[in-house]
């Protein structure tokens, strides 16, 4: 338990390099050498946690798969298209550009609405609208879902894709 007690001391200390350091009982031997490698470790670990965090805030901007959700629209739209719900449709023009995501997560969520009025079951268009409703990040600051006007089914299904072809050419611009 002391050899333990007193290797946890060395790491916790800070190194220094004022010459060639031993401690009694233990076969550490401390080197500026030893020092100076340590530091550089330091340093780039410090850089690779940086480089993380820079890649996880960069991150949010884009919104995952916007292309395959044009494809499961698609196949969902002829068994939408008769409902006669009405629907929050965010147009283009309404949405602020830090809300993009968030007008997304409301157009998804309304899309749910619908295939669970009109009892879709098809296992691959609720996967791949819920799966894409999970990936999508909330942003602060955004207009409520219901601040946008009602449509009817076949204005928001344009006003939908149209926002996802907007952001599939945002996301291929700033990848570049």
């Amino acid at each position: 338990m002391t050899d333990f007690m007193r290797a946890l001391q060395l790491i916790l200390l800070p190194l220094t390099c004022p010459g060639e350091q031993r401690t009694k009982g233990s076969q550490f031997q401390l080197t500026c050498n030893l020092c100076r490698e340590s530091h550089r470790t330091q340093v780039w670990l410090c850089f690779l946690v940086l480089s993380f965090l820079n890649l996880s805030t960069c991150a949010h901007a884009f919104v995952p798969g916007t292309a395959d959700l044009k494809i499961c629209l698609r196949d969902l739209r002829k068994t939408i298209e008769n409902s006669d719900a009405m629907l929050y449709a965010p147009s283009i023009n309404d949405i602020k550009d830090n809300c993009k995501s968030m007008s997304l997560k409301c157009c998804i969520l309304e899309l749910m609405m619908v295939m669970d009025e009109e009892e879709i079951t098809e296992p691959t268009a609720i996967d791949c609208i819920f799966h894409f409703n999970d990936s999508l990040q909330t942003e602060v600051g955004c207009p409520p879902c219901e601040s946008y006007s009602l449509k009817n089914i076949t204005i928001f299904l344009e006003r939908l894709n149209n926002l996802l072809d907007y952001m599939t050419v945002w996301q291929k611009i700033y990848k570049t």
